[in-house]
């Protein structure tokens, strides 16, 4: 749960959101510790509890920054940003790929 709790922070995703990226997103739950689709994901009443938790005795910050200070000592940064799919799969060609790809070949 706390690295779910992390991932939410790291991404800035609602409960609801995170609950659908462990669904959805192989990474997240490898980094999490769910190996496959029939290991238990927490669902979002569950996600929101923990974190209720947390901020409840005030460890949720600490934690937080706790585990950004170890990851920039390894040299590894944290930026704000979105997640991307860069998956490359094979399309058919158009017409006008195909024209120009034939006029800079003739230059």
């Amino acid at each position: 749960m706390l690295r779910i709790h992390l991932l939410q922070q790291w991404f800035t995703l609602s409960d609801p959101l995170m609950e659908e990226m462990l669904i959805d997103t192989p990474w997240f739950r490898r980094f999490v510790g769910i190996e496959t689709m029939e290991g238990r994901i927490p669902d979002e009443t569950t996600i929101l509890n923990f974190r209720h938790l947390l901020e409840e005795h005030r460890i949720a910050e600490q934690i937080l920054e706790g585990m950004n200070q170890m990851l920039s000592d390894w040299g590894v940064m944290l930026r704000e940003g979105r997640i991307l799919d860069a998956t490359i799969i094979n399309a058919p060609s158009s017409a006008l790929t195909e024209a120009a790809g034939r006029a800079w070949r003739s230059h």
